[in-house]
Parts: C-alpha cells; structure tokens; sequence
C-alpha cells in the first residue's frame, strides 16, 4: 500500500516577508484572488538610505532620496516595485530590534514618509513598494499620526505591498527584475511571500 505524509498547516497572513493587498486596511478592496502571474513581476528600484538610518534609527525616506536615486539611475519606471532599503532585516528575528524598542517602551524605526510615498506613486506611477521594516510608516512618522498612514495610503491607492524583504544590500539600485509569489488561496488581506530579484 501506498504510503505519503499529508500535512496541514496554520500560519498568519502578515509575518515574515508578506505581501499586503488593498483589503488589508480598505474595507471590500482587493484581496489576494484578485492578482494573477503577470501582477507579480516588476522593475525594481532600490533606494538605499542606510547611512541616514545609521544617523537616525527612525529616519523617514523623502522625496528628495529618491530624486537622488533618479539623479543616478534615471526615472523609476512605470510599474516598478520601489523597494527602501535601510538593511534593517539584519535586526530579524529579535522582534524588539525590529521595532528598536527602548527601555521605556517607545519604538524607532525607518521607513517611508508620505510626500516620498506620493512621488513614486502619483508622479512616477510605481505598482508597489517594499521595505525591511514591520511597517511602511516610519515610527516618528505612525506616531505623529497616531496611524499607520502611509501603509493606509498605499492600499487605498489599489497598490500592493511586500514588507520584511530581506537582502536588498545584495540587488542592484537598478535593473533587476523582481518577482513575488505566495500561496493561492482566496480572501486573503496578506500572504507570506517568497520573493526573487533577478539582477546583475
């Protein structure tokens, strides 16, 4: 008789690398069924702003980062995954480093600031971003806000999200190709990810 191992298994759908869908934060937009192969494959940019986080745990990346990337690379392309990195995966798995949690309970840490978010999607018409942090919003920048307001702008915009990449000070600034791919299933808000960069 034949004999196999079937297995189940349980996990959250925001943990480790993950993409976000829309529906992660907008009530009745898109979920994962929604996306197909061809959704899934982009340009990539890499904007490094590791030295400023060095200076600035908390640093939020501007616009003025990314016209200096473009100063270098040229525009970023439509339909790119602009992707921040700050080599903050290097803090994984010790979540309190993750959210560079002090000895009094505040969190510090890098991300994204709204003007930059706009330029790469209303300027530049980017399809998604991606970072090595928890979140999309900068610590200074949630805690201002008392929101995650840039993650809720992304998905308000219809656009996707990949969080806790990994490996960025491995990829070129510019000219790979990425590619992100999760499990199938339906009326899912986030699916772990796993995600290639194909570059020079």
């Amino acid at each position: 008789m034949l004999e196999c191992l079937i297995q189940t298994f349980k996990f959250p759908g925001q943990f480790g690398t993950h993409i976000d869908f829309p529906g992660h934060f907008i009530k009745g937009r898109e979920l994962s069924e929604k996306y197909d192969v061809h959704d899934l494959i982009f340009p990539l940019c890499v904007i490094d702003v590791t030295e400023k986080v060095k200076e600035n745990p908390g640093y939020a990346a501007t616009v003025e980062d990314i016209k200096k990337y473009e100063q270098t690379y040229g525009d970023i392309p439509d339909g790119a995954l602009v992707a921040l990195r700050t080599d903050w995966y290097k803090n994984w798995p010790d979540m309190d480093a993750l959210s560079g949690t002090g000895e009094d309970g505040s969190e510090n840490f890098p991300g994204w600031s709204m003007e930059a978010l706009k330029y790469i999607y209303e300027v530049r018409n980017a399809a998604a971003n991606g970072h090595e942090t928890l979140d999309t919003d900068s610590s200074a920048v949630a805690e201002k806000a008392g929101d995650l307001i840039c993650e809720r702008y992304v998905l308000n915009q219809g656009k996707l999200q990949v969080e806790l990449l990994k490996n960025l000070d491995q990829v070129s600034p510019a000219g790979a190709v990425i590619i992100v791919a999760y499990p199938r299933i339906e009326g899912a808000t986030g699916l772990p990810a796993r995600v290639w960069a194909i570059t020079e």
